[in-house]
């Protein structure tokens, strides 16, 4: 993935999305705090504080979270 793409979600009026890797892993991004993207990849925290690492070549898409499921 052209991490450009992912930047443009960040900085256009957040929405939150998920993530979906190469392995089927889902990643949700609630905040744009909650994200870093590097010259090559991300790294997301989770609500729980967990934190997941993804290189762009394993990012497959990038889905808005329905409105149900968004933080106000």
């Amino acid at each position: 993935m052209n991490l450009d793409r992912l930047r443009e979600k960040l900085s256009n009026g957040f929405k939150p999305f998920v993530l979906e890797l190469s392995g089927g892993k889902r990643v949700p991004v609630l905040h744009p705090e909650f994200v870093i993207v590097g010259k090559g990849g991300v790294v997301v925290m989770g609500e729980d504080d967990s934190v997941t690492t993804a290189d762009a070549l394993h990012i497959a898409s990038i889905e808005d979270l329905p409105a149900g499921r968004r933080r106000k």
